[in-house]
C-alpha cells in the first residue's frame, strides 16, 4: 500500500495545544459534576441522619414519659390494695393441698401395695411375699 503525499500530516498544521485544553476542559466538567453528585449525596446523608437523631430525641423523651406514667399509676394502685391477712392466705392453701379431691381406685385382687415403698403394684412385681416388698425395693 503506497502512501500519499495527502495521506501525511504536517506536524505544524495540527494544533495539538488546542486538543489537550479541550480534553482537559471536558475533565474537569466531568469532574465537578461527579464531586457535586458525590457533595450531594453527604449532604442528603448527613440530613438524614440529623433527623432520625432528633425523631429518636423526641422517641427517648416520650418513652421517659410513659415509664414515669407507668411509675405513677403503680404507686396509687400499690397504695389502693386492701391488706390480706397473710397467715390466714396460707393457712386456706394448705388446707386444700391436704384435701385433695381425688378418687383413688379399690385395690384389685392382682395387686398389692409395697410395705417399702407404698406404691400399688401388680403382684408379677411381687419379690418377696411375706415381707410385701416390691422388686424394686428389693434390689
Amino acid at each position: 500500500m503506497a502512501i500519499d503525499d495527502d495521506d501525511i500530516i504536517d506536524p505544524e498544521e495540527v494544533d495539538l495545544d488546542d486538543d489537550i485544553e479541550d480534553l482537559d476542559e471536558e475533565l474537569d466538567d466531568e469532574f465537578e459534576d461527579d464531586l457535586d453528585a458525590v457533595l450531594d449525596d453527604e449532604v442528603a446523608d448527613v440530613e438524614d441522619d440529623e433527623v432520625a437523631e432528633a425523631e429518636g430525641e423526641d422517641a427517648d423523651e416520650a418513652l421517659e414519659d410513659l415509664e414515669a406514667e407507668e411509675l405513677e399509676l403503680m404507686d396509687d394502685e400499690a397504695s389502693q390494695e386492701l391488706l390480706v391477712d397473710e397467715a390466714a392466705e396460707l393457712r386456706a392453701i394448705r388446707r386444700e393441698e391436704l384435701t385433695l379431691n381425688v378418687e383413688a381406685a379399690a385395690k384389685q385382687s392382682d395387686e398389692f401395695v409395697c410395705q417399702s415403698c407404698f406404691l400399688v403394684k401388680r403382684s408379677s412385681q411381687l419379690a418377696n411375699r411375706r415381707k410385701m416388698i416390691c422388686r424394686d425395693c428389693a434390689d
